[in-house]
């Protein structure tokens, strides 16, 4: 995975072998650094530095790939671990975000994504977005933490009143 953005709790990378291809809107991943289950397990101040990230990424995903030609509708925000519980360490907590591009070929837009195991080849042909990409989505995030909207400050603060 290529790294995006970084805090001390998480990690936001462009998945390498992606489930949405990156014209029909591409793939990012937030996951924790310290692996848990599912997001049950979150501190409160984790649960809400996890929302926080998914809406900065998605409106930074959602403005950098429009830049770079690929036509954002929407983000699609998941978190499943299905395929985890296959696996001895069992499933990890990781919200995708999926790009929903209006030109998409394989995932049409304003359809549900389909996504069937690796083993059936679906996914071969996929490609992740790529350094030009995740420039520009580093450039929106740049820009986005300048913003009222995104200080963490204000995250913090808002949330003694739960």
């Amino acid at each position: 995975m290529n790294l995006i953005h970084e805090t001390s709790n998480f990690i936001v990378e462009a998945v390498q072998l992606p489930l949405v291809t990156r014209l029909d809107g591409g793939h990012i991943s937030i996951s924790p650094k310290n692996r848990l289950d599912n997001r049950t397990l979150l501190t409160p101040k984790l649960a809400i530095e996890q929302m926080y990230l998914t809406m900065l990424i998605g409106e930074a995903m959602t403005i950098g790939l429009n830049n770079r030609g690929i036509d954002i509708g929407r983000i699609n925000y998941q978190d499943n671990g299905n395929w985890g519980v296959f696996k001895p360490e069992g499933p990890f907590l990781h919200v995708h975000l999926y790009g929903r591009a209006k030109s998409a070929k394989t995932h049409k837009y304003g359809e549900a994504c389909n996504f069937p195991f690796r083993e059936t080849g679906f996914y071969n042909d996929f490609e992740p977005i790529n350094e030009g990409d995740i420039a520009e989505i580093k450039k929106e995030i740049n820009i986005l933490l300048e913003t009222e909207k995104y200080s963490f400050q204000n995250w913090i603060s808002e949330s003694k009143t739960i």
